[in-house]
């Protein structure tokens, strides 16, 4: 992505956010547009300003960091907006739930200040901010669902059997480079086909990618993830 990365920060901890706009501050390429300290400010920051990239807190009153992404994400005029959900708790149902909501990356706010900064940057091109071990925590989830692996007929026909491919790959957590390597072609074929996917399952980007191949049974959980 070209120019300056727009973000809005959203914290109840005004500290904290504080931190956040400092760390962001110091790079010439990221520019804050704006401040929230509850969900509802999130939201309206989001539709004033048209950010880049939202960093987004999960607990914070009136309406939590999950349901001001959902809306965030649910307003055409944000379509090139992406949500990346902070929290303190490394919990299975957070990295779930934000995942389900729409968010491109799911970070600890203790992250290192650099892999956070270069998370803005990731999500802000247009990929997603899976960690191994949130892809991990996101196919226990699918895994122990009563309909995991169920495939929907409707979804898989809209693919080839290239897409279909990639999409399961990058469901297991592959990149660009390991579809590559795995398929002997350049790193651009696979992102076309990746590309391709995501428009034709109306995928915002690849984490929003990953849930609808588990939801629709595009990619199978292995019985028992690592």
């Amino acid at each position: 992505m070209a120019g300056v990365i727009r973000v809005v920060v959203a914290d109840d901890q005004e500290q904290v956010r504080r931190g956040f706009v400092a760390l962001l501050g110091l790079e010439p390429d990221l520019q804050v547009v704006g401040e929230a300290a509850d969900g509802l400010a999130a939201v309206g920051a989001a539709s004033r300003t048209r950010p880049d990239v939202v960093l987004m807190d999960i607990r914070m009153p009136g309406i939590d960091g999950l349901e001001a992404t959902r809306r965030i994400l649910a307003d055409p005029d944000l379509g090139g907006t992406r949500v990346i959900v902070l929290t303190t708790f490394d919990l299975d149902e957070y990295v779930f739930a934000a995942l389900s909501a729409g968010a491109s990356g799911f970070l600890l706010k203790h992250t290192d200040p650099a892999e956070m900064v270069h998370g803005v940057r990731v999500v802000a091109r247009g990929d997603a901010l899976l960690s191994p071990s949130v892809t991990r925590t996101l196919i226990g989830a699918f895994a122990s669902r009563p309909s995991a692996g169920h495939a929907d007929p409707a979804y898989r026909s809209l693919l080839t059997e290239r897409e279909a491919e990639a999409v399961a790959l990058v469901a297991a957590g592959a990149s660009n480079a390991e579809i590559a390597g795995q398929w002997f072609v350049s790193e651009v074929t696979v992102r076309t086909h990746v590309s391709r996917a995501m428009t034709k399952l109306g995928a915002r980007d690849r984490a929003q990618l990953v849930v609808l191949a588990y939801q629709h049974g595009l990619a199978q959980p292995p019985q028992h993830p690592q």
